[in-house]
């Protein structure tokens, strides 16, 4: 029997987005071919479904905590009218493997794409489907990083106590020391290149997106360490404070990025905890009439880290009333967060120094 007998035979026609398809009478053996494929193409749109993204955006909508800055990051959620098949081209259904790219590729670029938007953000946070939970590596809540970055890791963490010692050096203006830290902190150049490739090395959108966000903040901090450097060759101390600070502030967004915190605190706001609390309860001079200023001791009385404690190492003169205050250390780690003058006031009282002033001096 030829093809145009068995094509002669009946046929039955379905409908699908106003295109009509025709099936002829098989043999047995196309028969069951064919439902083999209804039954792949079932299973991929089941499993396309499972795919899909939550209603609510998964990229944050801004930066938590970055109250002194309008930053914010373009939601993406999974549309189904953006992801229609075209019958010509994907007949066997819709793909799973499509609408993850697709998705991922969408959270990769908003990812990269508000990186520009956070000159002085405070540390980024990042879509929760990139970081680690309960039983995976890595800490909690944070990217995990790939598992070649072995020794990487440390060095990074360690140029946290070569800007401690900076900030010492250069709150008591020992410019003979302070002048060489600049070539100590560059020599770490290929230690951030190595660790952002080797932490994010896959082609996935969301690595991607990742080695794009390291990389603005590593030329971020060395653009701010030149600035540095320029300020303590002319020994301007307010210049090389507001550099240090912008040093500090991209350097510990590069540790919320790249996953190298040593925890993660998700307590969004301490302000709930202080309600029905007098703030009379918090020591502090007012910060209107007494305002901080580099060096003193403050904590902060507004805003979603109120109650916390810390040192202001940098104000910025471009009329924002912003301070940048490097807060005490937490487990290991101290976080800078860029808030507004009236938000840091002055401790009162007899306080112990920073604890930056307790590292041993290193012999001129």
């Amino acid at each position: 029997m030829t093809v145009e007998e068995l094509g002669s035979g009946s046929k039955k026609k379905t409908e699908r987005n106003g295109a009509s398809y025709h099936h002829s009478t098989m043999s047995v053996p196309i028969i069951i071919l064919f439902i083999a494929s209804l039954c792949l193409c079932g299973h991929a749109i089941q499993q396309s479904a499972a795919f899909q993204q939550p209603s609510t955006p998964v990229v944050p909508s801004s930066f938590r905590r970055s109250s002194s800055c309008d930053v914010s990051i373009s939601a993406t959620r999974w549309n189904p009218q953006d992801c229609k098949c075209d019958d010509d081209r994907h007949s066997d259904g819709i793909s799973r493997r499509d609408i993850l790219s697709s998705t991922l590729s969408a959270v990769g670029l908003s990812l990269a794409a508000s990186i520009g938007k956070a000159e002085r953000a405070n540390a980024l946070d990042v879509p929760a489907f990139l970081v680690s939970s309960e039983g995976d590596r890595g800490v909690k809540g944070m990217p995990v990083p790939g598992k070649r970055v072995g020794g990487l890791s440390s060095k990074i963490r360690s140029v946290s106590k070569i800007m401690d010692e900076l900030q010492r050096d250069l709150m008591q203006e020992r410019w003979d020391l302070v002048e060489g830290y600049a070539n100590q902190l560059r020599s770490y150049v290929p230690v951030f290149t190595a660790y952002t490739d080797s932490a994010f090395p896959t082609d996935i959108p969301t690595d991607k997106g990742l080695r794009v966000a390291l990389r603005y903040e590593v030329g971020r901090f060395f653009a701010s360490l030149e600035r540095f450097r320029q300020a303590t060759n002319r020994k301007s101390l307010d210049e090389a404070y507001v550099a240090y600070s912008d040093m500090s502030l991209h350097f510990d967004r590069y540790l919320r990025v790249g996953g190298l915190y040593t925890f993660y605190d998700d307590t969004i706001s301490l302000e709930p905890y202080y309600k029905g609390v007098a703030d009379s309860s918090l020591v502090y001079a007012d910060p209107n009439k007494d305002p901080a200023l580099v060096r003193d001791l403050v904590v902060l009385i507004k805003g979603a880290d109120k109650g916390r404690t810390g040192i202001v190492i940098g104000i910025y003169p471009d009329g924002s009333n912003n301070c940048a205050v490097k807060l005490d250390r937490s487990r290991g780690i101290r976080e800078i967060r860029v808030v507004p003058q009236s938000w840091a006031a002055k401790r009162l009282g007899e306080q112990d120094p920073d604890d930056v002033f307790l590292i041993p001096q290193s012999s001129s």
